[in-house]
């Protein structure tokens, strides 16, 4: 052991001596110092994990966060789409509702039927319907809605019918305008399927004189279509050097009709 060792001994031994011969206010108080040393420490690292904690449970509720975002997403969807089914629903009950009421105050005994079947190539011409001769239909009966004529039934099946509709040529029907003596005949114009249907009052006296805007209803001549049923209204007017002639457009939505009643007789 050289020389320095001897006296940093000593000094130790001396050390711990007077620690252990302290009292206990000595010791609480060098404690207190060295506690008071420390303490900034202790705060620094106290923060850093509260810290560190706060960062791993924000990472976790972000997670969860994305979770139910995406779940609201998902429900936000199924209630569009609940709610565009309810709104189509309720239309359909409002059209239906209209029809029963129409159905209830007509005069006519009325046979309610469906759209079932529409080709491309004849889109004005004809449509198929989901009522046939088991349902009380025959040929040559009037289709109509709450809004006006449609046509009349040709060829007709047990459990559906063939309806031609008042835009074909081959479907001609005696008409009057309405609040005038004047008659003639309405019946369809060749067009294009692109096209919106028209129809064309004929055979008119030389004297008339129409409106745009008046109506043309059905006369009842001939017997297949009943008196006062709308046709049209007066699009354009023309005077021909045997007649007039005026365009029409359709009282019933020719492009959009879905139901139609078949009459079968009067009340």
């Amino acid at each position: 052991m050289n020389r320095l060792t001897i006296p940093a001994v000593i000094l130790l031994v001396v050390a711990v001596g007077g620690l252990f011969m302290m009292s206990v206010r000595t010791t609480q108080k060098v404690q207190a110092d060295f506690l008071g040393i420390i303490a900034p420490f202790l705060k620094t690292g106290s923060r850093m994990e509260a810290r560190f904690v706060a960062y791993r449970e924000g990472l976790k509720s972000l997670d969860q966060l994305e979770v139910e975002n995406k779940q609201f997403r998902v429900e936000i969807s199924e209630l569009k789409a609940t709610n565009q089914t309810l709104r189509d629903l309720e239309v359909e009950n409002a059209r239906l509702r209209h029809a029963l009421e129409y159905r209830e105050r007509s005069p006519f005994k009325l046979v309610p039927a469906r759209i079932i079947a529409r080709d491309a190539s004849t889109w004005w011409n004809t449509v198929k319907i989901d009522k046939g001769s088991d349902d009380g239909l025959d040929s040559d009966m009037s289709v109509i809605t709450e809004d006006g004529l449609v046509g009349k039934t040709t060829t007709i099946a047990k459990n559906a019918a063939t309806v031609l509709l008042i835009s074909d040529e081959n479907c001609k029907v005696a008409a009057m305008i309405e609040g005038a003596r004047e008659q003639g005949i309405v019946r369809g114009e060749r067009t294009s399927t692109n096209a919106e249907p028209e129809i064309s009052l004929n055979f008119l006296p030389k004297s008339t004189r129409l409106q745009r805007g008046q109506k043309v209803l059905s006369s009842g001549v001939g017997g297949v279509f009943p008196a006062g049923m709308a046709l049209g209204v007066v699009n354009q007017f023309e005077v021909r050097p045997l007649d007039c002639r005026a365009t029409l457009t359709p009282t019933v939505p020719l492009t959009t009709i879905q139901d139609v009643f078949v009459v079968v007789g009067k009340k």
